[in-house]
């Protein structure tokens, strides 16, 4: 019986530890080919030396499953290296059928405090990394499909986080490049709908080298497997099956979505709703006229309330 991504051909960023290098092996096993890609600094911040050796080890594990991969460790941060990456798929494994953005840093920092080469670096990794690869890959399959007259196999899985769901007040650059992402996914949806590809948005949770402090008081893989309870709910291999659902044939008609990943549970987020509408009684609102409905309008609101969708912290498997 055939594999549901025999055949085709993946990138996954960030691929050499983590969420990215549980999302290639996932893919791997359900046949794709696979580029691993990773730059290989040992910091979560992005400090410390560029490594080949991250992604040569999950390449050589895969390989040695029985799959096909190959290693490149470019900065998908960098125009002319994720050109690269797009075309070193090709030329290696013949074409480029789906994409999974996953690479990114951790600068945390309260607003107050943030220097603005922490702001640009978590942008310039997470917002313009995902932008850069999505650019090529859509520049591969536009052509292909009108080289074809017809729409095309084509899959982006890009990576977003609860800190842009809930408001993480210690990480502005994080769920500003997070949100970012969320905006880039949708309207990557709309646009290459034509073309057969499609775009959708995860929120994983995950212990990882990023956010081994985040949960440190959470138990670990090691300590629930002594307990019996076997993996670890926030083992990254909770989340790449999702993944390796969205970049397959079966979720040809998922497109523009977001969900939320972590702990054997899975949830859909709707798009925002609009609450409350005003209608002014005049040509313009005044300001006195917005007090008087708008006012009346928030003090009815729980106090704290915002934009954020805080309650998305609390989703757990039932």
């Amino acid at each position: 019986m055939s594999l549901p991504l025999e055949g085709l051909t993946a990138i996954v960023t960030g691929a050499g530890r983590g969420l990215g290098r549980a999302e290639a092996l996932e893919l791997a096993g359900l046949g794709a080919s696979v580029v691993v890609n990773d730059y290989g600094r040992p910091g979560r911040d992005g400090s410390g030396a560029a490594s080949a050796a991250p992604a040569e080890e999950v390449a050589a594990e895969i390989r040695a499953g029985g799959g096909r991969a190959l290693a490149h460790t470019g900065d998908v941060a960098d125009h002319e290296q994720a050109r690269g990456l797009v075309e070193s798929a090709v030329a290696e494994f013949g074409g480029l059928d789906i994409l999974v953005n996953n690479a990114g840093i951790l600068r945390d920092r309260m607003v107050f405090s943030m220097s603005e080469e922490e702001w640009d670096s978590v942008i310039r990794v997470h917002l313009k990394g995902h932008f850069n690869m999505t650019h090529f890959a859509s520049v591969h399959w536009r052509a292909r499909s009108k080289a074809a007259d017809g729409p095309v196999y084509g899959r982006i899985v890009n990576t977003s986080s609860e800190a842009f769901l809930a408001g993480s007040a210690g990480q502005p650059n994080y769920a500003a490049a997070k949100g970012g992402i969320v905006g880039l996914t949708t309207s990557t949806a709309l646009a290459l709908a034509r073309y057969g590809v499609t775009a959708n948005v995860i929120c994983p949770r995950a212990r990882t080298r990023m956010t081994e402090d985040v949960f440190a008081g959470f138990p670990d893989r090691q300590a629930g497997a002594e307990r019996g309870e076997g993996l670890d709910p926030l083992a990254p291999e909770h989340v790449a099956p999702l993944v390796g659902y969205l970049v397959s044939p079966a979720a040809a008609h998922v497109n523009g979505q977001l969900l939320v990943v972590h702990g054997g549970m899975v949830a859909v987020v709707e798009r925002p709703r609009v609450a409350a509408k005003f209608d002014t009684k005049q040509d313009a609102f005044t300001y006195d006229e917005l007090d008087a409905l708008l006012s009346p309008h928030y003090a009815g609101r729980p106090r704290g309330e915002t934009f954020a969708a805080a309650e998305v912290l609390g989703l757990k498997r039932g």
